[in-house]
């Protein structure tokens, strides 16, 4: 089977430096070589998440670690916090585990802002809040950073955020944000295959997991963190030896590519396509809210996507179309992980040869 590039939102294309060490000889995983290999993938996270928060793996995907986060940490009741698609899995997680939950969700291309946070939690209703950070179906980014600002407002609220499309291509400083459960999965811009997410945990929210009853047991925040932090970096069952052989070694790859320049470098892409479909098409997300690792693009045009991405398929090439109630409305093109301007610039070369665009 031919290979195509991927330039959909996961996952990803994978180095093949990163692929070679997904076949590294099998450990044992009660052993201590395992859990030295564990420790050193941590101190990696933390800092490339700017925290001191013990950091959770989990042979799963992020929807996994999702679930633990909000089931883990709400008493009484969750605010989720949508822009799209993801944002509402949220929610259906929280219906899904008997949890009390409710949802405001924005209009499908804005963001969630600072004063509807504040709407909610200042009715003293919710001791748990969800926020997709970016969110790929719309192409949305939150803006962190003013939405902290809020939450720190409400400590008795533990605030959740879903970082699986952006932790490894936009700077997120956990500790300094107040984020009390950072979730990420591996096939986004950390660059690796799926089947792997993380979550680093705050004190606060392993503090609000022992007053929860039923945390269920794969995804049991506490029982996870005990044999973390008492056992020495162990796990209650078998971890995905491959998945983690390669992301200590592309973690190594992103710092030695420096943190700020990886996060520059996903600036570029990111501005390369919002220049491109301005240019030939609109695009569908409020601009201040644009994401720099994924751009949805709205299809101005009327093409049959179908028809684009058959064609595109023919010369070695994929991207999404619009997800959801957005399909053949928008398409996606993703610009994260190891990916360079080369790599897009020959791939919008093929589009504009193929639809013979014209300004």
């Amino acid at each position: 089977m031919k290979h195509k590039k991927l330039f959909i939102p996961g996952p990803v294309e994978v180095d093949e430096a990163v692929l070679q060490i997904l076949s590294t000889p099998m450990i044992g995983h009660r052993s201590s070589e395992y859990s030295e290999l564990q420790e050193r993938i941590t101190l990696k996270l933390q800092n490339l998440m700017y925290t001191t928060n013990p950091i959770i793996l989990s042979a799963s995907s992020g929807t996994g670690l999702m679930e633990m986060a909000i089931r883990c940490t709400t008493v009484k009741r969750a605010i989720v916090f949508s822009v799209g698609a993801f944002g509402n899995r949220w929610f259906e997680i929280a219906k899904g585990s008997g949890i009390p939950a409710d949802k405001h969700e924005v209009e499908w291309g804005t963001g969630i802002t600072p004063g509807i946070v504040d709407e909610y939690l200042a009715t003293g209703r919710y001791d748990a809040a969800t926020l997709t950070h970016n969110e790929t179906s719309t192409g949305v980014m939150n803006h962190l950073d003013e939405l902290s600002e809020v939450f720190r407002n409400y400590p008795d609220v533990v605030w959740c955020a879903d970082t699986v499309s952006s932790l490894g291509g936009v700077k997120i400083e956990v500790d300094r944000l107040g984020i009390d459960v950072c979730v990420s999965s591996s096939q986004k811009a950390l660059g690796l295959p799926p089947g792997l997410s993380l979550a680093s945990i705050s004190e606060k929210a392993q503090a609000r997991a022992k007053e929860v009853k039923n945390r269920g047991y794969y995804f049991d925040m506490l029982l996870l963190l005990k044999y973390i932090l008492e056992r020495n970096f162990q796990y209650p069952s078998t971890p995905s030896l491959p998945h983690i052989y390669a992301l200590d070694f592309q973690l190594d790859r992103i710092l030695k590519e420096g943190l700020e320049a990886r996060f520059a470098r996903h600036r570029e892409l990111a501005g390369y396509v919002r220049s491109w479909a301005k240019k030939y098409f609109k695009l569908f997300t409020q601009e201040d809210f644009a994401s720099d690792t994924v751009t949805c693009i709205r299809n101005s045009r009327d093409i049959s996507f179908k028809d684009l991405n058959a064609r595109l398929s023919e010369r070695g090439f994929m991207i999404s179309n619009g997800y959801g109630r957005l399909k053949e409305k928008t398409f996606r093109i993703a610009h994260m992980a190891d990916m360079q301007i080369s790599d897009l610039e020959e791939l919008t070369q093929h589009i504009e040869d193929i639809l013979q665009l014209r300004c």
